[in-house]
């Protein structure tokens, strides 16, 4: 096994699944595939005890669903082998499934649909370890408008938007439109280690685990909306 790794456990309920996928990502020099899970208990277990770096979760498994693990995963303080929680990529058949849009919100980095080309799953993994969300611009676009609830009372999260200085708040908005740092860094004209380091301090001060909720956050607080305008900067530091 390459030490270097990337270190991936597979969570479905359907074997052909789970063995396709590992093919695939064995295949690759810089991954390894380390635990398979057929339910939700089972890949908390395997987490604990193989301290992945990604988990591919599959949603509708019997007993604990991929939701409930998604969110214990992803609230453990130090599961992967770098000390942070695992990165969690929602595998689904659906890519407007009202579950997907629930993980993205418990912490879930993206998701993939199980029908994904060899390439593009193993390009996942990469992008996740990266620090990027799984999120193409259109399928946000089409998860806020079918599923957030923008009238509802904005989360904690959102009302502490405030405390975002203006360039944190410009970062912010060009990560919620699922640009990658590296878009982001030549959109303000600055280095992409600059983008890093505001990106870090985004999630710190507003307490979300990575960009997929940030992207979430932005919609449901409605910095960002669906189909329109954004609204007008905020105030800040």
């Amino acid at each position: 096994m390459n030490d270097a790794a990337v270190r991936v456990l597979i969570a479905d309920d359907q074997q052909l699944v789970r063995a396709g996928l590992r093919m695939i990502l064995e295949a690759q020099p810089d991954i390894t595939v380390v635990a398979q899970a057929a339910d939700g208990e089972e890949a908390l277990r395997l987490v604990r005890r193989h301290r992945p770096d990604v988990v591919l979760m599959d949603i509708r498994m019997p007993g604990m669903d991929g939701l409930e693990a998604t969110r214990r995963i992803v609230e453990q303080p130090a599961g992967s082998v770098d000390g942070a929680a695992p990165r969690v990529v929602i595998l689904t058949t659906f890519d407007l499934d009202e579950y997907v849009y629930a993980a993205l919100q418990l912490g879930a980095c993206g998701f993939l649909l199980k029908d994904v080309s060899p390439e593009r799953l193993v390009g996942a993994v990469r992008t996740v370890m990266a620090g990027d969300a799984l999120l193409a611009p259109a399928i946000i676009r089409r998860l806020v408008e079918r599923y957030a609830r923008t009238d509802a009372p904005p989360p904690a999260a959102a009302q502490a938007l405030g405390v975002l200085t203006a360039r944190e708040t410009e970062v912010f908005r060009l990560v919620a439109r699922a640009m990658s740092n590296a878009e982001v860094a030549e959109a303000l004209v600055v280095s992409e280690a600059t983008v890093k380091t505001h990106v870090a301090g985004i999630l710190a001060k507003l307490g979300l685990h990575n960009r997929a909720q940030a992207v979430v956050v932005a919609y449901e607080s409605g910095l960002l909306r669906a189909g329109g305008a954004p609204t007008p900067p905020i105030a800040g530091g």
